[in-house]
């Protein structure tokens, strides 16, 4: 009874091992949706140059921007107005900036479709909050409109002028968004259901991640049925008929895979002083001692005053006092093959800053005990 019951036993744990390791298995597989992207189904930018009126007096500075007055010329010549060259001459036009519109047209966009705007500033305008944009045409790269955009300008930030010159702004008022501000005129051509099979393109290359979804795919689809391209494209046989490729990609974007471990890389921006280690990243047996030097330098005006009777003028003598300063360097040492977690164990127990960790790693990697690879942005 007491053999059963240990067998018994035995079998829950290894059941129990099993759903672990299966959870965790599953807690790291990624959808191909998340993974990859279709070739050829992505956005479209599209740019156009128009007018924002009804400004409180924020508007373009029309000596310094003549472009703003031409585009007012224009367009009242469109309704049948024509100015004199003095008038033209004479237009203080506050109310008017000109303005740049851009617009992502999503993919399969059909005509009728309304799309969100941004709505930026060209000149001088100080600010486009209350202003409307007035229709203008959305072109892409190739010349062709593709959307019309017109409507109130939303703007999130704000500015504040003295009379004295000084100046308050709150983010950036002169740019501002048209949530569903244009209005889509002309699809984009696509050769979506031209081809008799659809390319995966991964997010980030890899050569691994690529052989496992080609795998993936020949499992779920049949031999052959895959291919890997290079360490971006899957080539995948797909069904013509529209309807069904739809169903094929839907099938295709839910299937579950272990994407590869990034490469070994230490990312360093030296603006900010952002450091980010990958989880990989690992180093040989190495001795670091790091320390810094400072040197302050302290300028005094010292009053030299003669005696009351000495007939001698009073002077001021510069003074210069100068400290040097050169902190506890201790040293500590990396056993071969540290993980992450013991690089930043080591470095913070030194106190060093996120300076020193740079010159720390620049001197490893130097040194070839680094096993990854350094970037510095």
């Amino acid at each position: 009874m007491s053999e059963q019951s240990g067998i018994g036993a035995l079998a829950r744990a290894l059941v129990v091992a099993a759903l672990s390791v299966a959870l965790a298995h599953s807690a790291q597989a990624e959808r191909v949706k998340d993974l990859a992207s279709v070739a050829g189904v992505r956005a479209n930018q599209l740019v156009g140059y128009g007018l924002v009126v009804g400004l409180n007096g924020t508007g373009d500075q029309t000596t310094q921007t003549p472009f703003t007055v031409q585009s007012i010329q224009n367009m009242l010549q469109k309704f049948g107005v024509q100015l004199s060259a003095s008038v033209i001459s004479q237009m203080q036009l506050k109310n008017v900036a000109a303005v740049s519109i851009t617009a992502d047209l999503p993919p399969f966009a059909k005509s009728g479709q309304t799309i969100d705007v941004t709505v930026a500033s060209i000149g001088n305008a100080g600010s486009l909050r209350g202003g409307a944009l007035l229709m203008t045409p959305l072109r892409g790269a190739d010349g062709e409109v593709y959307a019309m955009a017109q409507g109130s300008v939303l703007v999130s930030g704000f500015g504040v002028e003295g009379k004295d010159g000084s100046k308050v702004s709150v983010n950036v008022p002169s740019s501002g968004r048209i949530p569903n501000g244009a209005t889509v005129e002309h699809e984009v051509p696509n050769q979506f259901d031209h081809e008799p099979y659809v390319i995966l393109n991964l997010n980030t290359p890899d050569f691994t991640t690529a052989a496992r979804l080609t795998q993936n795919l020949n499992k779920l689809l049949g031999a052959g049925s895959a291919q890997s391209l290079d360490a971006v494209s899957v080539k995948v046989q797909a069904p013509t008929d529209p309807q069904a490729r739809v169903a094929f990609i839907s099938t295709l974007q839910e299937l579950e895979l272990t994407p590869d471990e990034a490469p070994a890389r230490v990312i360093i921006n030296s603006r900010t002083g952002t450091i980010v280690i990958s989880s990989s990243v690992q180093v040989s047996a190495a001795a670091v001692a790091h320390g810094s030097l400072s040197v302050t330098i302290t300028e005094r005006q010292d009053v030299s005053q003669p005696n009351p009777k000495s007939q001698g003028t009073t002077v001021v003598t510069p003074r210069s006092e100068i400290a040097v300063t050169q902190a506890d360097a201790r040293m500590f040492m990396f056993d071969a093959g540290v993980n992450l977690e013991e690089i930043v164990r080591a470095v913070n127990q030194v106190g060093a800053a996120p300076g020193d960790l740079v010159a720390i790693l620049e001197a490893l990697q130097q040194a070839g005990a680094l096993h990854a690879q350094l970037i510095v942005i």
